[in-house]
């Protein structure tokens, strides 16, 4: 009988969810939540990997008295972080060794996609991780951990993929008290809110690299189970929410969907999603979103232009709308099924600007678009370099304003597309890394650095920021956010207090401040 189950939070990262700290992604309150639903007597513990990293005996005396240890894992977008490092296969390999007398399940997207290593790099395959876990589980935890407290793990199945969300919206508000013990809680935990399952562009594919349509058809969380969570969530103490797991959120909701590849918002659904929130959310300072598809704005002007009405009107200062346009090339575009071709990308980031670009309350513009540009893909060529930053010019140029660029490589995960072409974005890669190193670095010295000027001009006021560590003789200062700009203060001042900063400089993708 399961009396006792400990988490090892490792951390994810993919297209529709981050679970690097300050964030905590939904994984660890649906496993929880389910185990709690099916028996409130069981003691879920949880732990992250950087807790596990400050004090492994701690947790070795604490784990070896559970019966389970469930791993969630899976960075599989590319990326550097500062609240966090996820899991390493070394590390996962050594923890689970010294565990071995325990059930030891895997569920997260390194389940159903491998383990990526980083930008640039080809995934570790599902099989390597096989050895180390009793159980692997690529569908949906709640189904898998419910069945297994009441009828057995023998009868729990590992790749059951939900339908509806009935059960995973009676997880989320019974997991919600496992923020509790989150390392970030009760000062820049940011919560990631999810609203619906899967991409609509699943009906012609997707883009060639990406996880999101593997998932099958669009499920969509109604606004009464998002709302639910949300107030028990409130009730144990969250502060901070991003509404940011799904590929899209103007696509809640959304009118065609599964019918077309850019179904129209739905507008009414958007409105009572946000007013609900801000009504529910008692100690809500922060509410911000994540991805939009660029092309749902090209394709649907005016009911997009709404939507992003709507979601400036509820939302706080700060957002990114991040917009996964990958490539400026019409080739690469074409060979990768990517979303839009370049003057439509242009066209969404106009719009974006037009409804978000005054400065807020707390010294940022409300909603600016971010950019994430992805190198190696099939038909790259030379030229690809050059036309993405010719675009990234023409956006300067032109005085609009974006929050981010994301420079990377491709990971390549399996399941998608991508892995049947592993070795031609191999070859890619490695033929062009001298030209993607020059780039990156052009870009963040003649673009990003400017973009930030802009953003915040000397001396602006910047509110609610919450220091986070120390990086030499700096004090490292972000506010709870969508993609937070990272602050340096000269001088070591104490930790996880909030200040208000005023900008006094610049580097090419962070600023310098002086406490005010």
């Amino acid at each position: 009988m399961v009396r006792r189950v400990i988490i090892i939070d490792g951390y994810t990262d993919e297209p529709a969810g981050l679970g690097v700290p300050p964030y905590i992604n939904t994984y660890p309150r649906l496993v929880a939540g389910s185990i709690w639903f099916a028996d409130k007597s069981i003691n879920v513990i949880y732990f992250t990997i950087d807790l596990i990293r400050e004090n492994i005996e701690k947790f070795m005396k604490i784990a070896k008295t559970c019966d389970v240890v469930v791993v969630i894992a899976g960075a599989e977008v590319p990326g550097r972080y500062l609240g966090g490092k996820p899991i390493t296969v070394s590390e996962l390999e050594r923890l689970m060794m010294l565990l071995d007398e325990k059930i030891r399940v895997l569920i997260g997207p390194a389940a159903r996609f491998g383990i990526g290593l980083g930008g640039g790099t080809i995934a570790l395959s599902i099989k390597r991780l096989k050895r180390l876990f009793e159980y692997i589980v690529p569908g949906d935890p709640e189904f898998f951990f419910y069945e297994a407290i009441k009828h057995g793990w023998e009868k729990a199945s590992t790749t059951e993929i939900r339908q509806n969300y009935d059960l995973a919206n009676k997880s989320f508000y019974y997991g919600a008290k496992i923020i509790e013990q989150h390392p970030n809680y009760k000062w820049n935990l940011i919560v990631e809110i999810e609203t619906f399952r899967g991409c609509p562009r699943y009906i012609t594919g997707g883009c060639s690299f990406c996880i999101e349509p593997r998932t099958g058809m669009v499920v969509y969380r109604s606004i009464e189970g998002i709302l639910r969570e949300i107030e028990a969530l409130d009730r144990f103490g969250a502060k901070h929410y991003r509404i940011g797991k799904q590929p899209d959120i103007l696509a809640y909701m959304a009118y065609d969907t599964g019918k077309i590849e850019f179904p129209k918002p739905n507008i009414n659904a958007l409105r009572r999603l946000f007013h609900g929130i801000r009504s529910i959310a008692t100690n809500l300072k922060i509410l911000h979103i994540d991805n939009v598809n660029p092309g749902t704005i090209a394709h649907n002007k005016d009911e997009a232009l709404e939507a992003l009405k709507i979601i400036t009107k509820y939302h706080t200062p700060g957002d990114v709308a991040a917009l996964g346009i990958e490539s400026f090339d019409p080739k690469v575009i074409k060979y990768n099924n990517l979303k839009v071709y370049p003057d439509e990308a242009l066209e969404a980031i106009r719009i974006i600007n037009r409804v978000g670009s005054k400065r807020g309350w707390n010294g940022l513009p409300e909603l600016l678009p971010g950019i994430n540009l992805l190198y190696g893909l099939p038909g790259e060529s030379r030229d690809t370099y050059r036309i993405n930053l010719e675009y990234l010019y023409k956006i300067l140029n032109e005085g609009l304003l974006i929050r981010r660029i994301n420079v990377r490589k491709v990971t390549v995960l399996e399941n998608t597309p991508l892995w049947l072409r592993k070795d031609e974005v191999e070859y890619l890669l490695k033929k062009h890394h001298s030209l993607y190193e020059i780039y990156r670095r052009r870009i963040m010295d003649e673009i990003d650095r400017k973009m930030l000027r802009k953003i915040l001009p000397q001396n602006t006021i910047v509110k609610y920021l919450y220091t986070e560590k120390y990086i030499g003789r700096f004090t490292v200062a972000r506010q709870p956010a969508s993609y937070p700009i990272v602050f340096y203060i000269e001088g070591h001042y104490p930790l996880k207090k909030t200040i208000d900063l005023r900008v006094v400089g610049y580097k090419a993708k962070s600023v310098y401040g002086k406490i005010v």
